[in-house]
């Protein structure tokens, strides 16, 4: 059951007065509520809530979907040279935070001994508290990523300084150092694959996000071996989990992709459709349209361009509809420049292009990880390994539906797998999942195709030519991406002393305080 607390995060309750804590039971109720809720359907609420909030308008299209260039903005283009609205960050903390209290009230209830019987109805309890673990693994390692120290929850490890999610208890809770973070999220993940029984499913019904435990423990695997690439020569014991998630089976297809699906409806649709069809405003970056025609980097015109991107000029009442064409012109796309200022975007918003059909779709999949990625980390632990480049670069291809024919010319033209070339077609793969694409550029410094403060763009001009315009960020100091987000207000005015000791630990509380395995 969620409290009233996670309204605020787990912070809020410390402005409660002493006065009327005999009463807090009363009123702290739910009349409408369950304390024995179905857990499948507590799993797919948290799932949805988790991926409404980081691939929506605000969380993900005005933060970090603009910021790894994705996309422009066509209007308010101030986010998009790092001035993002601080509600924005604190709305990503704070829904987190209330996803992972769904995530142990799952764990709580198949382990009480009064529930357990009850919750092993719904599916195998080992199963059921595994997933809970890797949604929870997979929450934590987003916040961690995004501001460095914070509160923190393990289900297998009691260190004193996990205080997070204990809302009865610790109102004021520590955070946890990354070193610690990371090293226990790997921890949870290889315990988590472990007790999985791979014969069952996780749910025997409603269980839209995996289906299998052999496919939740493939995700768990592969994810192990996204953190601990992440973090190597960083934890240690990293590389250890590297070869170990290997081992115990990474996946093996595009079948075993997870995501949230979204329903064909406008009831239940897709973030970022349910926001295109009052709003416009996002467009494909021109920096990413550059890559993909080859104008930059090493590579050939990518046939993905054609399905990220809708033809220049074509209708919004076409693409709500499902109608819009395709164009193999490249010259049908252009991009809008990204870090412009707000004064210039309308000059150059009639002629950038939107997101595709494909992805402005009701029923859009937000992958959460997917068999592409994975075979472009094993490149990485390879060596940057030849073969799983190429599947890498299949694998991507295949998702996004381009043509057999279409593949094999392209991955005919790959340049030989290297640092540059293998992370770069990891973050091409990666369109659409801009938080892990923003951790892999702090990580790598790839692409190394992106536009920068200080560096100069194009833009076009009514006379069909072209004009130049410097990028300038609005945050002080910060010459590259942002390296984190600023803790949030709230946090800082109602647990003070620990935010104060996390932002020493951290170097300070500022954008440009690189986390522990920022090497860029």
């Amino acid at each position: 059951m969620k409290k009233i607390v996670l309204i605020l995060s787990v912070f809020a309750v410390t402005l409660t007065s002493n006065s009327c804590s005999d009463k807090f039971d009363e009123i702290d109720v739910n009349p409408n509520s369950t304390s024995k809720p179905l857990t499948y359907g507590l799993f797919n609420s948290a799932n949805k809530e988790l991926m409404d909030n980081t691939r929506d308008e605000w969380q993900s299209a005005r933060i970090t979907l603009p910021w790894v260039q994705y996309s422009a903005q066509r209007a308010y283009t101030e986010e998009d040279r790092y001035q993002y609205r601080l509600t924005t960050g604190a709305s990503l903390w704070s829904f987190s935070y209330r996803v992972a209290q769904d995530y142990k009230t799952i764990i709580d209830l198949n382990v009480d001994p009064t529930t357990k019987v009850q919750m092993s109805a719904y599916g195998p309890t080992e199963n059921q508290i595994a997933a809970a673990r890797v949604m929870l693994s997979y929450t934590f390692l987003t916040l961690a990523d995004s501001f460095g120290d914070i509160p923190y929850y393990s289900y297998g490890n009691q260190d004193p300084d996990f205080q997070a999610l204990n809302v009865d208890g610790q109102l004021q809770p520590k955070f946890a150092s990354q070193q610690k973070v990371y090293a226990d999220i790997m921890k949870e993940l290889k315990e988590s694959a472990e007790m999985i029984d791979e014969s069952q499913v996780v749910f025997k019904q409603g269980d839209v996000l995996f289906g299998s435990g052999e496919k939740l423990k493939r995700f768990a695997n592969s994810l192990r071996l996204r953190v601990a690439t992440r973090v190597k020569g960083v934890v240690p014991g990293a590389e250890a989990h590297i070869t170990d998630a290997i081992a115990s089976g990474v996946m093996q297809s595009n079948d075993d992709n997870v995501g949230v699906t979204y329903e064909n409806n406008l009831i239940n649709p897709s973030p970022l459709y349910d926001d295109f069809r009052t709003r416009s405003d996002f467009a494909i970056s021109k920096t990413f349209v550059e890559l993909l025609k080859g104008n930059v980097g090493s590579f050939d015109l990518d046939p993905r361009l054609f399905k990220f991107a809708t033809p220049k000029g074509t209708s919004k009442a076409l693409i709500l509809a499902g109608t819009s064409p395709e164009s193999t012109d490249p010259n049908d796309f252009n991009g809008m420049p990204y870090g412009i200022t707000s004064s210039l975007a309308p000059s150059q918003a009639s002629s950038a292009n939107f997101f595709s059909k494909n992805i402005l779709k009701p029923d859009y999949t937000e992958i959460l990880m997917e068999y592409s990625e994975v075979q472009f980390l094993l490149s990485e632990a390879n060596g940057w390994s030849q073969a799983n480049y190429v599947n890498g670069v299949t694998a991507s291809l295949e998702k996004w539906g381009v043509s057999s024919a279409d593949i094999n010319t392209y991955v005919s033209t790959l340049p030989a797998a290297s640092k540059a070339n293998v992370l770069t077609q990891k973050y091409i793969a990666l369109f659409m999942q801009p938080y892990e694409a923003w951790a892999e550029y702090r990580r790598t410094g790839y692409p190394n195709t992106l536009l920068l403060p200080g560096q100069t763009g194009t833009l076009n001009v009514a006379s069909g030519g072209s004009t130049t315009y410097t990028f300038t960020s609005l945050i002080a100091g910060l010459n590259d991406l942002p390296n984190r987000l600023f803790y949030p207000t709230t946090v800082q005015t109602l647990n003070t002393a620990n935010y104060q000791a996390a932002s020493a630990a951290i170097g300070g509380d500022k954008m440009n305080t690189k986390l522990i395995w920022d090497k860029n």
